[in-house]
């Protein structure tokens, strides 16, 4: 929670604009005014009186059980020569060591200690081991100075067999509370006390070993409980998401687990401060970056099971909306959790978002083009332009399928299968033309047979297309043309215009071969040839008077031509087990095994 209340007034602060930037990882601020600084001195640190009388107390009332006093009396030690990284940790156990080196040291008798705001230092005790001195700092408080803090260990040691003089013996769970490293220590056996390798007893180096051991067993496990409660959520709810993801996702939290449990042991081996600085530094950048990398993954997660649900939904609109917002999750997790680590640790963070916002003019001018292609993004969102596995043509020079769309542009897949990415803001001003959002998809073509081809074969070529246009399961019933259509140099055209009614393209094309070949199986039927793109020379020998008058065929000849076109048009439909009233075959989906594409199939 005080990290936590520490990051609000953090941003708080900056919001206020306050702070001044600095690059510095200990940075503090100015020191105020000599006038000022006499007014800012708390009450309870004003003389050495006020100091000793809210150490006392507040170690007393800590020793009872109320916790929270205890930061009282640690504002009570000049901890400077300290890293300001181990100070919360170190500062109880300084603070409850001094008070017991006190308790069997002498009677503080508050009356015959000083009150006087600007009077020397006043020695408590002093004695082989060090001085116990109460020293006015610069800031005008009154503190434990930092020799008395820094010898508190050796007076510790040196008073071990004293009698009390003031109170009574702490209790285990207290010691355990205030002081860890100093109850464990009063716990070991003396032979793993001796100093070993570094220096450093042999009771720490086996802690190390303890916490190396439980910190990757509980990464472990922490990674499979996760995983199996997620995996039990995104069941019951019906959702799906990759193995491999998942346990990419979870990595993270046995990270946080790993350096919890670091967090949590190191205050009971008591270690030097510089390796406590070290070892404290790993394990909170171990939680804040694995809580910030594991929300970043577990987007991933969020973003596939959204996907699974899209999937199953009829509207498109969720398609588009959903790796939009799983990115600006990631945007939103990457900024926060960046301040985040820097006031894990210790940056100066409100003088860093302070000295960059004197650069917000600057960056919001250099930022014109992504609010442009942001707002393009929301205007394809809003107004449906197209979605992922549309055909488009954006300004009639990129032609692919839609395959993303993301904050700054659209990645386009043509069709001689490169990528192509769209800047979001030419949706703004630009045409787009959606042909994937098309109903009917048209063909249009021309049908070109000999010139020797009598009329009534034409007219049965002519009815038999339609009346395949008529029982084609994919083609358009209410709007087609086949007719003759003109007379080319070379053959007679027949104009074929007809839609398709497909989802995509490959199904279009499938389709379209079903008929074209239908068509060829209906002209050979009917006996009508188609012109090659060759050219005659017919030479006529001339006859002596007018040509002699053929009879005309009449309307029955053309019924009769009709009729059987769409008789052969029906007998083809019937071999194929097409037709009306018929299953309509699926669309096209390419799919391979495994063992074609491994080359066995």
């Amino acid at each position: 929670m005080r990290v936590g209340r520490g990051l609000v007034a953090t941003l708080l602060s900056v919001w206020l604009g306050a702070g001044a930037w600095s690059p510095s990882l200990h940075a503090q601020d100015p020191p105020a005014p000599a006038e000022e600084a006499e007014t800012s001195v708390p009450a309870s640190l004003s003389s050495p009186r006020a100091t000793l009388r809210s150490f006392i107390a507040a170690v007393n009332d800590a020793i009872d059980g109320d916790g929270k006093r205890i930061e009282a009396a640690v504002a009570c030690l000049d901890l400077s020569d300290f890293s300001e990284l181990t100070r919360d940790d170190q500062g109880p156990a300084l603070a409850f060591d001094l008070k017991e080196v006190i308790d069997k040291l002498t009677y503080v008798d508050l009356d015959r200690v000083p009150d006087d705001a600007t009077g020397d230092p006043y020695v408590l005790r002093d004695f082989d081991a060090g001085r116990i001195v109460v020293a006015r700092v610069d800031d005008g408080r009154w503190l434990f100075e930092r020799r008395t803090v820094a010898a508190i260990p050796a007076m510790l040691e040196a008073v071990a067999g004293f009698g009390r003089l003031v109170g009574t013996d702490v209790e285990g769970s207290t010691l355990l509370r205030l002081n860890p490293a100093r109850w464990l220590r009063e716990r070991v056996p003396e032979s793993l006390a001796e100093p070993g390798f570094l220096g450093l007893e042999l009771y720490k180096w086996i802690g190390l070993a303890v916490l190396a051991f439980a910190s990757v067993l509980l990464d472990r496990l922490a990674i499979f409980l996760v995983g199996l409660i997620a995996e039990r959520l995104l069941r019951r709810e019906r959702l799906s998401v990759q193995r491999k993801t998942m346990s990419r996702s979870l990595r993270p939290f046995g990270l946080v687990v790993l350096g919890f449990v670091w967090k949590f042991g190191l205050p009971f081996l008591g270690l030097p401060d510089q390796a406590t600085v070290v070892l404290k530094v790993a394990a909170e950048f171990l939680v804040a970056a694995g809580f910030v990398w594991g929300s970043y993954r577990l987007v991933d997660i969020v973003g596939e099971a959204l996907e699974s649900w899209s999937a199953k939904t009829a509207s498109h609109t969720d398609d588009l909306v959903v790796p939009l917002l799983c990115k600006s999750l990631k945007v939103f997790i990457v900024v926060v959790g960046l301040v985040f680590l820097a006031h894990e640790l210790k940056f100066n963070v409100v003088g860093l978002l302070t000295g960059l916002g004197l650069g917000g003019l600057a960056f919001a001018l250099a930022a014109q083009d992504v609010i442009k292609n942001l707002f393009g993004s929301f205007m394809i969102i809003s107004d449906g332009i197209y979605k992922v596995g549309d055909w488009v043509d954006i300004g009639g020079d990129v032609e692919g399928t839609v395959e993303q769309v993301g904050f700054r542009s659209t990645r386009i897949r043509t069709f001689y299968n490169s990528v192509i990415s769209v800047p979001n803001s030419r949706m703004i001003d630009t045409a787009v033309d959606n042909l994937g959002a098309r109903t009917y998809r048209r063909y249009r073509t021309l049908l070109s047979v000999t010139y020797d081809t009598p009329p009534e074969k034409i007219e049965a070529l002519c009815e038999g297309i339609r009346e395949l246009i008529r029982r084609h399961p994919y083609t358009r019933k209410d709007y087609y043309h086949v007719y003759l259509n003109g007379f080319a140099p070379g053959s007679l055209d027949i104009l074929l215009y007809v839609f398709f009614e497909t989802p995509e393209w490959n199904t279009e094309l499938r389709e379209r071969q079903r008929l074209m070949l239908d068509i060829l199986r209906l002209a050979a039927k009917l006996g009508v040839e188609f012109a090659f793109p060759t050219q005659k020379l017919h030479i006529v020998q001339e006859q002596a008077g007018a040509p002699e008058p053929q009879d005309w065929p009449g309307k029955k000849a053309r019924d009769e031509a009709a009729s059987r076109g769409r008789e052969q048009a029906r007998v083809l439909l019937d071999d194929y087990d097409l037709g009306v009233g018929r299953d309509k075959p699926p669309p096209v989906r390419i799919s391979v095994s495994e063992e074609e594409a491994r080359g066995e199939g």
